[in-house]
Formats: structure tokens, C-alpha cells, sequence
């Protein structure tokens, strides 16, 4: 680990060396937690590292020999045991050294720095060594010269600056400078407890000599550096395995050192002493360590990275020695009352680096303060204000009386484009929306991501520009360029906008008017905004009543079935029904379903209705094929419910417990919600289609009408819109081209052709001779109870 290693183990003759510490390596273990760079691993297949790797083997294995035989030498008491344990230090000091250098150039730059540092770190243990045997055998017992002195002290800062510069580090220069404070305090506080439990029983005439009070310098270091590594490692899970065997090192080194200087102290220690051997061990620690493959992820020095909490004691680390310090300054207190001037030193230099730590975490508590107040305030994803400085901006503004307005603005179509592409293009839309509104608002407003794809604008009364001239800027803004229009990611907007008045009390009514001015953009054709008016205004409580009054509709028995006939154009015969459903509102009467499956949508009520209406529908069917096998059912789903992997579930569920074969249903779906269907939804509706049960294309020709979602959609049925088939009745050639085309491509198809909207005889006689075989509509019936329709089916029998 470090040159002051080297030096203990030939120091050993005198009975406490001056002026080196041994610990000389300051250890630095790389994170796999957080990434800057990917790290490639080293190839095995690398020609041209293979021999390097075989000859860094070689000198592992040459290493473990020569602490082995030094080992058995000093054990053995052989001759030559001093010369035996330096040349054992500095050869394998320099072998680590060697190694170090070859793992450095294998590893990617932020590893690098912290092997060659510590290769330099080995490398003056090496010298430094050298130098001693060579001065001790030319008669210096213990040669404490300040050459060698020189060498040791250079290793225990390239053994420092090791640690201080490895890829857990902090990245800051306060925060290593907070980290070395804390191996400092820790080494410092341990002083005085070395003195009384290594010097309380020494006589005061050797106290005086500064050759053995210096010994406490060696455990202190070690002590010192040990923390650094506990404290620029210790949040890393799971712990790096070069990092275990450093520490292993250092803590070799530490117990030694310490059993050095306690010997020195009873003047037991004599050179080639068998504890000399711990030296070259903690130095062989360190080559092993080389051998271990760098991390697969580097951090990186990102604000936002997952770095793990540290437990409570590595917080209180450097403090929990301090209290043991106090206490030993005063058993440490000779009999005339006075400190020895070792220890007073150490408590004022310890006081000192209190004093600095203490400052250095006020300023760091500083500036988490001002980083937690930015993170607070501010979206992660958009850099822009979020919804709590929004509200916290619009609170003020209203105490302070100025007359403001908000801009509600809501993506239309944003969830589309994380369904089909994916959440990661979905944000980097949104980012890239952001930043053109922020530049359409400039100076004049505050611009903040509420949450999802809702933003809203505050404009101040000192504004010089209205509410309404911003919202244009920001539609102008929002405006797909061709490019953008043809990939089909770019969203438009709906933008609500509400003035403060008397009518606002709070800062929850200005944006709950500015979401009903933004509902009302929505309902508009999007891509518009609104100003929240008195009767925008009466119209949402209305509505937000209706929608309480229908969570209550389907407990309450209020909702009805009516069923439309679809009947053979050619004979009249009732081929199928489709259920429509109705709700008997106990105030309002009844209403229609483009009255309130809207609101149902809204409010999550969709999924329990449909549900309701295919239960109901089954059992109407179930009824009716007794006396008319041949009649069918169809029943409208939902886009939302299409998307519900449950769906099988409930169908299969409804039609077992009506005893229906599955064959007679037929489930409604709309061109939109099958052409935003994922291939999950293709695939349910592949497997209904297993089960027998049919599909039907709805309001064909209002949608995006592509051949290609034909070949792909399992559909059995296709229903002409009736906006084609009301067109009938003049002498619209478009209109009569339109249908002929539709029954043509889905005879192409194989699909059965049904004509909505058939209400008078022009339009019956049309689609008769177009050639499209049901029809559905006025002309042939209108939407009745099922037992009307029973009525109706009666007569014409089975045969029919």
C-alpha cells in the first residue's frame, strides 16, 4: 500500500521510527452504480494483451512466493532476517507497482488516474525502502534521513490523492475536501487514545523523546486513510471486489503498524521481526486487487443520479472518535498537571479541522438547500416551472390584488402517441413542445407543465399582451410543420382562458374556469381555445351534476336497451338488432346516447356501461332466437374498452350466462378506435373471432378508411355511415359512387355490407340496387323494447 510501510519494516530496530508514517495508501474503489461512460471489459481474445495478462500472472504468483519465504524466514528467525525483510518489501512493492501500471492502461480514463496514482503510490514504497536498506547497511541502525523521509511523505499524498480522485469521489473540491476532514478528524481523535493506551505506563524521560511520540503518527495515518476509503465507498452496493482487498490492505497494514509501535514502545521490536511480513502482504493485497475486472458502469457526475443514501454511522463517522479523545487528553495528563505537547498539538489541530468540517457542511447544507428549492419548483422532463411554483406564482399574485388571467392548454392526442410509439418519443415531444411555447410566451407570462400534457401560462395585469393574442401565439406555435404532419406525432391544442373577477375567491376557482374554457376548446374541434364565459360556466355545473346523476344511472335501473332492426333489403326479414342504449333520467326524461356516453368516457362510467349493455343485450338475444333463430344481436364497444385485455372475458362471460351461442353476436366497433389499436387489440379481436363471434366496422368512411387496416382487422361486417346513404335521395353521383364502391370493396373482402341511416324509399331503393344487403334505419323500423321486437319476429317464423 504505501511507501511508510516499507520503511516500518526495516525501521523496525529503533523503538519508534520519526519521521514516516506507514500509511502510505490512500484507496479509491470504483463505483458500479451510477454511469458516465460504459466501460468495456478487457477481451480475452486480445492478442496483443494476452501476453502482458500471462506475465502480470507470472509476477502475482512470484509475489505470493516471496512473502511465503519471508514469512518462513522471519518465523524461522533465520540469518539475515533484516536484509530478507527489506528486500521482500521492496520487491514486492515494485511487483504491485507493475501491476498497477498494467491494469491502468487496460482501464478507461476514469479508472486510469486511480491505478497509476496508485502504482506511484507502490512505487515510492519501493524506493523508499530501498533507500533504507541500503543507508541501514552502511551503518545506520535506523537511517531516519530526509531523503527517505521525502519519499514516504510523496507516498502518503499520491496515496491520498489515489483515493481522492477515484470515480466515487465526490466531484466537487468541497466535497474532497469534506471527505480528507474526515479521515483527518478520525486520525487526530485517535491520537490521544493512542498515547494513554500505547504511553500511559512510559516513563517522562522517554516521553520527551520525539522518535517514540511520533510513533502514534503511524496508526493515525493508517486510521486516517482507512476512513477516506469507508467514506468515498461505503453508500456503493454492491461493493467493487478490487475495493475489498484494498481495504483488506490497509487494515493489514493498520493492525500492524499498531503492533509495530506498541512493541517499539516495550522495546521488543527488533528488525526482521516476524511482524515485518504484514507489509508486503498488504502490498500483495493490492496486486491481487489488479486482477479484477474494472466495473461494467461508471458514475457519472450527474445532478440526477441514483445515488444510495449512506447509513447513519458512515454521517457520524467522523465524529464518533471525538468524544474518546476528550476523554483520554485527560487520563493522558502527566503528574505535574500538564498535556504532553503531542496530544495538546493533536486536540488543537483536531479542534481546527472540526471547525473547518463543521463550515464545509453548512455550506454544502447551502446549496442542497437551493438544489432541493429547484428541484421543488421545477419539471424534471421540461425544465420548466411545475404545478407547485405555477400555484405558488398565481397565490401571490391574487394577495397582492393584481387583476391576472390563466391559459389552461391540454395536447390533444398526446396519449396517442405514447400508445403508438412509445413513452421515451412521447417525451422527447414534449420537450421539444415546451420549448416552442416557452419562446411563444417569452416575457409575457409564466409558462409551467401542470403534470402529463397540460400546461398552463399565468399573465400578469402589467402585460402588455391579452389572454387571447397569447393563445393564438401559442396554436401558431404549436403548428406541425409538413414533415411533423406526415409522421403523425405532432399533437394540437385546446386552450381555456380565465380573467380574474369578483366571481373568483381563490386561486382553485380561476383554474377550475379555465379548464371549463379549455373542455369547451375541446368540444370545439380542438386546436382552438375559448374564454370562460357566465354561461360556459353554467353549463359545466350542469354537466358535472349529470355526471353525478349517471355514477348513480346503472345501480339505479335507470338505464334502458332499444333495439333497431337490421333487416334483409331484399325481403324486409329481420336479419339482426343492434341494442342502443337509453338513460331514463328521473328529471330530464330520456336521453340518447351522444347525450352522455361522452360524460361516460369522461369519467371512467364507459367500461361499467358497456358491460351492462352486453349482460343486457345476451339475454334480450337469448329470448328473441327462440321464436327467430336466425336474428342476431349487435352491440357498440367502446375504443377504451377494445384496448382492456378483459375484454374476451366478459363477453365469453355474458354469453354463457345467457345461454348464447357466441355466433350471434356481433361486436360494434368505430374505424378510430380499431385503427389505434395496437396488435394486443388485433390479436383479442383475432381470438373472438376464434370464438365465433362477429365484428363489425361502424360509420365507415368517417374514419381514416385504409385498405391496409382491412387486410389486417378480423372484421365479418362493414356498416356504410349514414352522412353517405342521407345523399341517396338526391342526385348526388358522388354519394351513389361512394356506396357502390364500399359494397364493392367489401365483397372484395368478404365483408357483409350494412347501410345505416336508410330512411326513406329513395334511399331503400338505392342501396337495393347497389347491391347492399341489409339495411338498418327508419325505413325499416325504429329502435323498440325487446318485446316490441319480439312482437315483430313472431310472425315471421324460422323459415324466414
Amino acid at each position: 500500500m504505501s511507501p511508510q510501510d516499507v520503511e516500518q519494516g526495516t525501521a523496525a530496530r529503533a523503538p519508534v521510527p520519526a519521521v514516516l508514517p506507514p500509511g502510505l495508501l490512500a484507496w479509491a474503489v470504483p463505483s458500479p452504480l451510477t454511469v458516465s461512460t460504459a466501460v468495456e471489459p478487457p477481451t480475452d481474445h486480445d492478442s496483443s494483451a494476452a501476453a502482458p495478462g500471462r506475465l502480470v500472472r507470472l509476477g502475482l504468483v512470484a509475489a505470493g512466493v516471496v512473502v511465503l519465504l519471508e514469512a518462513f524466514w522471519l518465523v524461522a528467525s533465520l540469518p539475515g532476517a533484516a536484509l530478507a525483510s527489506d528486500v521482500g518489501a521492496m520487491l514486492v512493492a515494485a511487483g504491485a507497482a507493475a501491476a498497477c501500471v498494467a491494469v491502468a492502461r487496460r482501464h478507461p480514463a476514469a479508472l486510469r488516474r486511480f491505478w497509476l496514482l496508485l502504482a506511484a503510490t507502490m512505487a515510492l514504497a519501493a524506493a523508499g525502502r530501498a533507500l533504507w536498506a541500503v543507508q541501514r547497511l552502511n551503518g545506520g541502525e535506523l537511517p531516519h534521513t530526509p531523503l527517505i523521509g521525502a519519499v514516504f511523505t510523496a507516498g502518503i499524498l499520491t496515496g491520498t490523492a489515489a483515493l481522492l480522485c477515484s470515480i466515487t469521489a465526490p466531484r466537487t473540491t468541497v466535497g474532497r475536501a469534506r471527505t480528507l476532514l474526515d479521515g483527518v478528524i478520525v486520525g487526530l481523535a485517535l491520537v490521544p487514545i493512542g498515547w494513554v493506551v500505547v504511553f500511559r505506563n512510559v516513563a517522562a524521560a522517554d516521553l520527551a523523546d520525539p522518535v517514540r511520540t511520533l510513533g502514534l503518527l503511524y496508526p493515525m495515518l493508517d486510521l486516517m486513510q482507512l476512513t477516506i476509503l469507508v467514506a468515498v465507498a461505503g453508500p456503493v452496493r454492491p461493493m467493487w471486489r478490487p475495493m475489498t482487498l484494498i481495504a483488506a490492505s490497509l487494515g493489514t497494514r493498520a493492525l500492524a503498524d499498531t503492533a509495530y509501535v506498541s512493541l517499539a514502545v516495550r522495546g521488543d521490536y527488533f528488525s526482521g521481526h516476524p511482524v515485518d511480513v504484514a507489509w508486503p502482504l498488504s502490498y500483495l493485497l493490492i496486486a491481487v486487487a489488479t486482477r479484477y475486472p474494472s466495473p461494467r458502469r461508471c458514475p457519472e457526475e450527474d445532478e440526477t443520479a441514483d445515488v444510495p443514501l449512506p447509513p447513519w454511522w458512515r454521517v457520524a463517522l467522523p465524529y464518533l472518535p471525538v468524544g474518546g479523545a476528550i476523554v483520554a487528553v485527560l487520563l493522558a495528563r502527566q503528574p505535574s498537571g500538564q498535556t504532553p505537547q503531542l496530544i495538546f498539538g493533536g486536540m488543537m489541530t483536531l479542534l481546527a479541522a472540526l471547525a473547518v468540517r463543521q463550515g464545509l457542511a453548512a455550506n454544502e447544507n447551502l446549496w442542497l438547500v437551493v438544489r432541493l428549492r429547484r428541484l421543488a419548483y421545477t419539471d424534471q422532463l421540461t425544465g420548466l416551472p411545475n404545478r407547485l411554483m405555477f400555484t405558488r406564482r398565481l397565490r401571490r399574485a391574487l394577495r397582492d390584488g393584481r387583476r391576472v388571467a390563466v391559459l389552461l392548454l391540454d395536447l390533444d392526442g398526446f396519449k396517442q402517441v405514447n400508445d403508438r410509439f412509445g413513452h421515451a418519443t412521447g417525451d422527447t415531444l414534449l420537450t421539444g413542445l415546451a420549448a416552442r411555447m416557452q419562446s411563444a410566451v417569452d416575457d409575457d407570462g409564466m409558462i409551467a407543465r401542470l403534470g402529463g400534457d397540460e400546461f398552463a401560462v399565468l399573465v400578469d395585469s402589467g402585460r402588455t399582451v391579452s389572454p387571447e393574442r397569447l393563445a393564438e401565439r401559442l396554436l401558431a406555435a404549436l403548428q406541425p410543420s409538413d414533415g411533423e404532419e406526415d409522421a403523425g406525432v405532432h399533437p394540437s391544442a385546446s386552450i381555456g382562458i380565465a380573467v380574474y373577477g369578483p366571481q373568483h375567491a381563490t386561486h382553485t376557482d380561476l383554474l377550475r374556469d379555465a379548464d371549463i374554457a379549455m373542455y369547451a376548446a375541446k368540444a370545439a374541434g380542438k386546436s382552438a381555445y375559448r374564454t370562460c364565459t357566465p354561461l360556459l360556466r353554467e353549463s359545466a355545473v350542469s354537466r358535472a351534476e349529470l355526471i353525478a346523476d349517471l355514477r348513480r344511472a346503472v345501480d339505479e335501473r335507470q338505464l334502458r336497451l332499444e333495439y333497431q332492426p337490421i333487416v334483409d333489403v331484399t325481403t324486409g326479414v329481420v336479419r339482426s338488432a343492434e341494442a342502443l342504449v337509453r338513460w331514463h333520467h328521473p328529471r330530464l326524461g330520456v336521453l340518447t346516447p351522444a347525450r352522455f356516453l361522452p360524460l361516460a368516457e369522461e369519467a371512467g362510467l364507459i367500461l361499467p356501461i358497456d358491460r351492462w349493455v352486453i349482460h343486457e343485450a345476451c339475454r334480450a338475444a337469448a329470448a328473441w332466437r327462440v321464436v327467430a333463430p336466425q336474428v342476431t344481436v349487435a352491440v357498440n364497444i367502446s375504443a377504451g374498452h377494445v384496448r382492456r385485455p378483459d375484454l374476451i372475458a366478459t363477453v365469453t362471460a355474458a354469453t354463457a350466462a345467457a345461454g348464447l351461442a357466441p355466433r350471434a353476436l356481433t361486436l360494434e366497433l368505430t374505424e378510430s378506435a380499431l385503427i389505434e389499436g395496437s396488435e394486443a387489440v388485433l390479436e383479442r379481436l383475432g381470438q373472438l373471432r376464434e370464438l365465433g363471434i362477429g365484428i363489425a366496422i361502424d360509420d365507415f368512411g368517417t374514419g381514416y378508411s385504409s385498405l391496409s387496416y382491412l387486410h389486417r382487422i378480423p372484421a365479418t361486417e362493414l356498416k356504410i355511415d349514414r352522412s353517405f346513404v342521407a345523399r341517396l335521395d338526391s342526385a348526388d353521383d358522388r354519394a351513389h359512387a361512394t356506396v357502390e364502391m364500399v359494397a364493392r370493396l367489401a365483397g372484395a373482402f368478404d365483408l357483409t355490407v350494412v347501410a345505416e341511416g336508410v330512411e326513406t324509399d329513395a334511399q331503400h331503393e338505392a342501396v337495393a340496387a347497389i347491391g347492399c344487403a341489409h339495411g338498418q334505419g327508419w325505413r325499416y323500423g325504429r329502435p323498440v323494447g325487446r318485446e316490441a321486437l319480439l312482437a315483430r319476429l313472431t310472425p315471421l317464423g324460422v323459415g324466414d
